[in-house]
């Protein structure tokens, strides 16, 4: 099975934007290398700007980019870019309602080695509670690419969280476009509906046959779209599924289980699981050891 990582797709979107459209701008925190912007940088240096360790100036830069009519594409680790310059992102960027894509890398426990200080599970939570700030979480590489693409022409703020570890890319059919505010239907079933995000996806996958393997028909759905997140699927399921299990790579508070929660709090009533970070820190090791961990 191959993988790659999503924040590759990211690179690759960008150099295929900064291609078509002359407004497109890379902002980077003197992170190019791990973020992927580094290949635009070098095809596009003209519109490619290293800021240095400045997350705040970096975000109240592209805040006045996108005031002269460009379309700025900034990144940072998620830990920085969700944390250190949230302020700036509510303040500048969201409030004045400016066309500003915060691309955050290195989320989550998959961040492994770097430790409780650099695995950011608390971005999705306050990222989405900020008025106006659209979320998304991609499964795979391929998915990373279709979202990054479909932002460039989505007015407004936008928050797309990807990752540093490799996973497998999922197998779709050809016409599969990303939507915002539109879930995906990845496997069918009717006993319980398993409601996934980013790397969690392929996992889900996994335990759908697991527990096919048990008599137990479980759905997957990929819910890349965190905010605006897909009401009308979320609530068809809850009429048929006998439960719901959410997985994230992200603290179950305001994540995505909350997400689904408050969806389905307006529906018929149906159990929510939330698989993911109990409120706890992660701490160092390698990516599939957390994951298997917690």
């Amino acid at each position: 099975m191959e993988k790659r990582a999503t924040r590759e797709g990211y690179g690759e979107a960008l150099v295929e934007l900064g291609a078509e459209r002359s407004d497109v701008v890379v902002l980077d925190a003197d992170l190019s290398g791990s973020t992927m912007t580094k290949k635009f940088g070098q095809t596009y240096p003209d519109r490619f700007f290293n800021v240095g360790v400045a997350e705040q100036n970096l975000v109240g830069m592209a805040a006045g980019m996108a005031l002269s009519g460009l379309t700025p594409f900034a990144s940072s680790f998620a830990m920085f870019l969700s944390g250190r310059a949230w302020e700036i992102v509510r303040n500048s960027v969201a409030y004045p309602k400016l066309n500003v894509k915060l691309v955050a890398s290195h989320a989550g426990i998959t961040v492994g080695e770097d430790g409780a200080s650099h695995q950011c599970i608390e971005d999705i939570a306050t990222m989405r509670s900020i008025p106006g700030m659209q979320v998304f979480v991609p499964s795979d590489f391929n998915e990373t690419r279709a979202i990054i693409r479909r932002i460039a022409d989505v007015p407004g703020p936008c928050y797309v969280r990807t990752g540093r570890s490799k996973i497998p890319l999922i197998e779709r059919g050809p016409d599969h476009k990303f939507q915002e505010g539109k879930g995906e239907v990845l496997r069918e079933g009717s006993d319980t509906a398993i409601v996934a995000c980013g790397v969690m996806v392929s996992e889900a996958l996994l335990a759908a046959e697991e527990l096919d393997k048990k008599g137990i028909s479980a759905a997957v759905i990929n819910m890349a779209s965190i905010k605006p997140i897909d009401e009308e699927l979320l609530s068809r399921y809850a009429k048929s599924a006998g439960c719901f299990v959410t997985a994230e790579e992200h603290n179950v508070m305001g994540g995505l289980g909350s997400a689904v929660c408050e969806t389905l709090a307006a529906t018929p009533p149906v159990p929510v699981i939330r698989i993911g970070m109990q409120d706890v820190f992660g701490q160092r090791g390698t990516a599939a050891a957390l994951l298997d961990h917690y």
